[in-house]
């Protein structure tokens, strides 16, 4: 299994993952051979990418830490909560709690925690995918951050609304192609402090949760809002929100620029580590996201190309790698796996596309 662009799909490629709508509805199952018209119908959804099956990949195999089916049904509880008309002034926090526990009993069943954020989503559906995407990466950070209990269901109750204030901002704001003016930047910031005020207006919603959705802007150098605190004036569960907010949202493609991809942003957010973000955070966090997610076609230092295979846990940005091409551009008929943690002459040194 290996993840392609649309745009790069072709007529003949297998489906390797169920698609479905952000509501449920199954576009193209598992299995399915493309043709021109699916292509075109999954273009109109406005999917980017698509994962397929093929001798290059087989396989190879994804493993989830929350189960796709889990994360499709959450996102659509999500996008009925966010939906309703009474989300501009609360929220039903035992709602939430429910959502919060059903993602968390799932994270903490798997072996290892390796998160792949791997869904395929549709740039329309960003918003209801991004709060489910920060609450996983969320809990993740929390877990391996020594957070238990109902601490940990504060942490993902935060995660999941902290964007909750941008019901109370324009989506010509929100969704605007070009660069806001100053005016519009400036509302848009303001979701911090709807969500707060529609977060104290909620049932069953406490400080701490109160404050990811007002501080989760904050920076430790003090150049974040609402308020520029620095350091342990901003409080953890928002530190930890921060990173999973901003590797989430620099690793999707939106209306207005292009995603990066994830070592680059791994790359990006070390180079601001106790500037912009908490480097304890930032060292849990990476432990546990894979920097190059499994189907990643990569180029090695040796000119050799090939796909991300497996994980390492213990050495996040060191995968196992299929080598499927020689230095030569040659496609090898008979495949081999090199373990970079073992292998430390090779090194991966750029992305390619098959």
């Amino acid at each position: 299994m290996r993840k392609v662009s649309l745009d790069r799909a072709r007529a003949g490629y297998r489906v390797a993952r169920t698609i479905l709508s952000l509501d449920g509805v199954v576009l193209l199952s598992a299995g399915t051979v493309l043709t021109d018209e699916m292509i075109a119908t999954l273009e109109s959804y406005n999917f980017t990418e698509i994962y397929i099956e093929d001798d290059l990949s087989r396989d190879i195999k994804n493993p989830e830490v929350v189960r796709e089916e889990i994360v499709t049904e959450v996102k659509a509880k999500i996008k009925n909560i966010m939906t309703s008309p009474s989300i501009r002034i609360s929220v039903d926090g035992k709602k939430i709690l429910e959502i919060v526990d059903k993602l968390l009993g799932n994270i903490l069943q798997s072996d290892q925690i390796v998160l792949n954020i791997s869904d395929i989503r549709s740039i329309d559906d960003y918003t209801f995918s991004h709060s489910v995407n920060v609450c996983i990466l969320s809990l993740i950070i929390g877990i391996a951050m020594g957070v238990k209990g109902d601490n940990l269901k504060d942490l993902g109750t935060g995660a999941l609304l902290h964007d909750v204030g941008k019901v109370m901002v324009s989506e010509d704001i929100l969704l605007k192609p070009s660069c806001l003016s100053k005016n519009e930047f400036e509302e848009a910031k303001r979701h911090t402090a709807y969500g707060y005020e529609i977060l104290r207006n909620s049932s069953s919603i406490n400080t701490a949760v109160q404050e990811i959705a007002l501080y989760h802007h904050e920076r430790l150098d003090g150049s974040g809002y609402p308020y520029g605190l620095k350091n342990s004036e901003i409080p953890l569960y928002a530190r930890i929100v921060a990173v999973a907010d901003v590797y989430d949202a620099l690793t999707t493609d939106r209306v207005y620029r292009k995603k990066m991809l994830p070592h680059e942003v791994v790359d990006y957010m070390y180079s601001l580590s106790n500037k912009h973000f908490d480097r304890s955070v930032l060292d849990a966090f990476t432990k546990h996201v894979a920097h190059f997610p499994i189907g990643t076609a990569v180029l090695l230092n040796t000119g050799e190309k090939g796909l991300v295979s497996r994980y390492n846990p213990q050495f996040p940005n060191r995968p196992v790698i299929r080598i499927v091409m020689d230095e030569a551009g040659k496609m090898l008929v008979n495949h081999k796996e090199v373990d970079l943690s073992k292998r430390l002459e090779y090194r991966i040194i750029d992305i390619w596309d098959i």
